[in-house]
C-alpha cells in the first residue's frame, strides 16, 4: 500500500544558494535500509551477520562519496546514525571525512549539518512505523513508537531529517532503502533520486540486490542527483512546530504529561510545541534518550 504524506502542503519552499566549483554534501546513513538487510541478524552486534553487514552499510556509503566527488563534491560529512551510532568502519572511509558518532546529540541523524551544506544524501533508511510496507519499518524507535506527527501529518525519519535540514536551507538530493522507503520519501520530500537496493515482502523479508549491485546504483543515482542538484529545494516547515507523539504503553504517556511544556492528547500520544525543528529534535532526543537510571 501506497502511503502518501502530504507534508509538501504544509511546507514552504526557500532558495539555498550554491556553489558549483565545491559542493559540500551531507550524507546521513542509517541500517535498515542496506541491500540484504532484513532481521536483526544484520542490525546490532549480537548477530550473526552483523559484522558483514557493517561493511555492506560502510560500502554503500563509500559508493555515495566516490560518486559524489566524481560530481564536484568537496566538503563531505558523514553521519553514523544506525543503532548505537557506532557502525561505520571509520578505516575504510576516505582520510578526507569526517564522521558524526555515538548518542544523543543535538540534531540526532542530522548533527552537524548547517547553512554551509549544498545537499544531504539518506543512505540506507527505512519507511515509517505507520507504514504497512517495508523492511524494518519504524520510526526512531520499533519497540516504543507507533507515530510521530509533525504539524498533524504522519512522517518517517526521511520526513524529520528533511525538516532539519530545511531549517537550514538545504535540500535532500537522493535516498537509498528498500521501495517502500523511497516512495514514502518522495511522497514527504518530493522528487528526490531513488536508489531501491531491495523490495519488500514484509517486515523481515526481502528481494534484494547484491551488495556489489546496490553500490553501483547508489553511485549512478547520486551522480544524477548532483547533476541536477539545483532542481531539489529544501524543506521548509511552518513554525511553530506542532509535534506529536503515539507510544505503545501508556506510562511513558502518563509520566511525560507531568512535563509543563508537554500535553497528553490521548491515551498513548503527546503534543509538543517547538519553535523550529531544532528545538522539536532537542526534544525528541530527550524523549527518546533519558531514563532516571542514566550514568555516567
Amino acid at each position: 500500500m501506497r502511503v502518501c504524506v502530504p507534508v509538501l502542503a504544509t511546507l514552504v519552499v526557500a532558495a539555498s544558494p550554491l556553489n558549483a566549483q565545491s559542493l559540500k554534501i551531507y550524507i546521513s546513513a542509517d541500517m535498515e535500509g542496506v541491500a540484504g538487510a532484513v532481521t536483526a541478524e544484520q542490525l546490532g552486534p549480537s548477530g550473526f551477520e552483523y559484522e558483514r553487514f557493517r561493511k555492506f552499510m560502510t560500502a554503500e556509503v563509500n559508493a555515495a562519496i566516490d560518486a559524489a566527488r566524481e560530481t564536484g563534491a568537496g566538503e563531505i560529512l558523514v553521519s553514523d546514525s544506525h543503532g548505537n551510532g557506532q557502525n561505520l568502519l571509520l578505516e575504510l572511509l576516505p582520510d578526507d571525512v569526517m564522521v558524526v558518532r555515538s548518542w544523543p546529540r543535538p540534531l540526532a541523524m542530522m548533527t552537524g549539518i548547517d547553512s554551509t551544506f549544498d545537499g544531504v544524501i539518506f543512505i540506507g533508511y527505512h519507511a515509517s512505523t505507520t507504514n504497512t510496507e517495508g523492511v524494518r519499518a519504524h520510526t526512531m524507535s520499533s519497540a516504543r513508537l507507533t507515530a510521530v506527527k509533525l504539524n498533524g501529518v504522519a512522517v518517517p525519519e526521511a520526513g524529520i531529517n528533511a525538516a532539519i535540514a530545511g531549517h537550514f536551507g538545504v535540500p535532500v538530493i537522493m535516498v537509498s532503502g528498500d521501495d517502500a522507503a523511497v516512495e514514502e520519501t518522495r511522497d514527504v520530500v518530493g522528487d528526490v533520486e531513488g536508489a531501491i537496493v531491495k523490495w519488500n515482502y514484509g517486515f523481515h523479508s526481502a528481494r534484494t540486490l547484491t551488495p556489489a549491485a546496490a553500490t553501483a546504483e547508489i553511485a549512478s543515482r547520486v551522480r544524477d542527483a548532483i547533476s541536477r542538484i539545483e532542481d531539489f529545494e529544501p524543506v521548509v516547515i511552518d513554525t511553530p512546530v506542532t509535534l506529536e507523539v503515539s507510544f505503545k504503553n501508556y506510562m511513558p504517556v502518563e509520566v511525560l504529561g507531568y512535563l509543563p511544556n508537554v500535553e497528553r492528547i490521548d491515551s498513548h500520544t503527546i503534543r509538543f510545541v517547538g519553535r523550529d525543528m531544532i528545538e522539536v529534535s532537542k526534544f525528541l532526543t530527550f524523549l527518546t534518550t533519558y531514563e532516571p537510571g542514566l550514568a555516567p
